[in-house]
């Protein structure tokens, strides 16, 4: 998960975003999201405009415990929402009924950047994948079949990646989609706390710091055949595959730039990218002993500051029913609760637009399988973005 020290004199305090700067440290506590429920969940966001004239809101669905993900699939009328603590819950958008899909505690439980991190579901709905931490902060991802009753059918628990850390590490990506090949999408983050440390990102034989795919339906991590996609990156919260293949990874960053990666399906959907760090930050230089030449620079980027402190990604809008979005990239900061809309061409941003503000401590931007895109918050709440 993104990390950034938020000061806190009062609970209220939360809201005026004091952050430190200087390198990552433990933020994403437990405490700290119950503190996001009172202090700043339990507001109603405050839409700050509208893009080309059209209003904009976010409205509240459901709530979940420490939501970090959300996913749907074809003929379901559920939700699936991921929350750190280790359950995945399936909301019924029609019956408005709560259930439990499956129960990962045994196997992980919420701690600082670690849990439960990212879900996704096989195209077509049968299969169910889980990213996590687990007790000893390893990354692992397991498959699961769904059964009729929407659950996952724990008896066909298959472990398709796992990742070994020596310690409990921070930058742990978390997120995974499914892209070119038919092949499942990993992120991961370079498991360092600053500046890289091991200097892993840019290490082509490393899985750190990476986007890596594998074989999804493999019968174990092994035959699932892990292969590097692209390097270069710190900690890739969120990132996903348009439905051009386009591949957009915004990438938590350190002491001062937050950034926004595109790599192109007409260039390989990133297929070998190197998109920079520890060599920059976002398009600042940083490590002098570290290179990218060739490197990919980000297309947007934004100072820690007003803006925010953490990016979290992310969706380009598909939504029919938000017309005046389609094609924007949509994604919020953990550190001030904004939602911004950016739209880009070929590598530049035309416009950009707040959408919301106090929006809580965003954990994830996603779309799902209707094109409706959802704004998930620590604190509890899920929500939708809607056309006043």
């Amino acid at each position: 998960m993104p990390r950034r020290t938020i000061r806190m004199s009062t609970l209220a305090a939360v809201g005026s975003h004091v952050f430190r700067r200087y390198r990552s440290v433990p933020s994403l506590l437990i405490a700290i999201a119950l503190v996001a429920t009172v202090a700043l969940i339990g507001r109603e966001p405050t839409l700050a405009g509208a893009v080309s004239n059209q209003a904009l809101r976010l409205q509240k669905v459901t709530s979940a415990r420490i939501p970090v993900d959300i996913a749907t699939r074809a003929n379901d009328t559920g939700l699936y929402i991921a929350e750190q603590n280790g359950v995945v819950v399936r909301y019924d958008t029609v019956s408005k009924g709560r259930s439990v899909v499956l129960n990962l505690t045994r196997f992980t439980r919420a701690d600082a950047e670690r849990g439960l991190l990212g879900l996704v579901f096989h195209p077509g709905g049968r299969y169910l994948f889980v990213n996590y931490t687990d007790s000893k902060g390893n990354t692992v991802v397991a498959r699961y079949a769904m059964r009729d009753d929407n659950t996952a059918d724990v008896s066909t628990r298959t472990v398709v990646f796992q990742l070994v850390r020596n310690e409990k590490s921070v930058h742990n990506g978390g997120s995974m989609d499914f892209g070119p090949g038919g092949r499942l999408f990993i992120s991961t983050g370079d498991s360092g706390s600053g500046n890289d440390p091991k200097r892993l990102a840019l290490d082509p034989t490393s899985l750190f710091g990476k986007i890596v795919s594998i074989d999804s339906l493999a019968r174990d991590a092994r035959s699932a055949a892990p292969k590097v996609w692209a390097i270069g990156l710190r900690n890739p919260w969120r990132f996903e595959f348009d439905d051009e293949m386009n591949l957009w990874v915004p990438d938590v960053g350190q002491q001062r730039w937050e950034e926004l990666n595109v790599a192109w399906a007409t260039d390989g959907s990133g297929r070998g990218a190197n998109f920079g760090w520890s060599a920059y930050e976002g398009r600042s230089r940083l490590n002098k002993d570290q290179s990218a030449p060739d490197h990919a620079a980000p297309v947007y980027v934004y100072e820690h500051g007003e803006d925010g402190c953490s990016i979290i990604g992310g969706t380009k809008v598909r939504d029919a029913n938000l017309p005046a979005l389609l094609g924007w990239y949509v994604f919020g900061d953990y550190c001030t609760g904004r939602v911004t809309a950016i739209k880009i061409s070929g590598n530049k941003v035309e416009k950009k637009k707040i959408i919301a503000t106090n929006a809580g401590f965003i954990s994830a931007v996603r779309s799902v399988e209707s094109g409706e895109v959802y704004v998930l918050s620590l604190g509890g709440g899920v929500r939708v973005l809607r056309s006043s």
